[in-house]
């Protein structure tokens, strides 16, 4: 699918929610902090390329709409802004970009457009763009789980591109830089550093920049 076919926009928007967020890795004329409405950012993707194995996935973040039912079984889920961040890319030659992250997103992500509010100047712009989503149809998908136990999961897993544990306190770290919350992905955050802490690992809050490059 080649990016005029779905978005009409003068420029190219990406939307990255993940690792995006802190680690684009791909050339863009600008970045700005951006979010979308109506879908709810969740740890329900299991990684086997990038933040796990396939005999030990991690776990890293996809979008469901707000109506999900997964979700409406939450008893207290309230929908809330998903804030990201939008990276503009030169809309001439598009194709490169995308058949790049096509492969980095290659564990179950499939592009769809979406609506973007982008701040700008403290102005929110409405723009379409792009977003690499993980439905529950992919067979990476894991769904639902209690807090521990995605908690017990993230704190084992490690894959190609770095230690499940760094992913999620690189976003939280990404989050709280543009004055941002997620009260699912910081309630992981902090059910891992619990976790990471009583069993004696350091980890236990956002570390160093190291490797990275997952999910977006």
């Amino acid at each position: 699918m080649r990016y005029a076919d779905a978005v009409s926009d003068a420029s190219l928007w990406i939307f990255g929610y993940g690792s995006l967020v802190w680690r684009p890795a791909f050339p863009h004329r600008r970045s700005r902090p951006a979010y979308v409405e109506g879908f709810a950012r969740r740890f329900w993707q299991g990684s086997t390329d990038h933040r796990g194995t396939p005999g030990r996935p991690g776990r890293v973040v996809t979008l469901l709409p707000d109506r999900h039912e997964s979700l409406a079984r939450e008893p207290d889920f309230t929908p809330e802004r998903c804030w990201g961040t939008a990276y503009e890319v030169p809309r001439d030659d598009p194709e490169d970009v995308l058949a790049a992250l096509d492969h980095r997103e290659r564990g179950g992500y499939s592009r769809i457009a979406l609506t973007l509010s982008i701040v700008d100047a403290g102005t929110p712009r409405r723009v379409e763009g792009l977003v690499y989503v993980a439905t529950p149809e992919n067979e990476n998908y894991l769904g639902p789980a209690p807090l521990e136990a995605i908690a017990e999961q993230v704190a084992v897993a490690e894959g190609p591109s770095g230690a499940n544990p760094e992913y999620v306190f690189e976003l939280v770290r990404s989050l709280r830089a543009m004055g941002s919350t997620d009260r699912h992905v910081f309630a992981v955050a902090e059910a891992l550093a619990r976790r990471l802490r009583d069993s004696g690992d350091d980890r236990g809050g956002p570390p160093s920049r190291r490797r990275s490059e997952p999910r977006s």
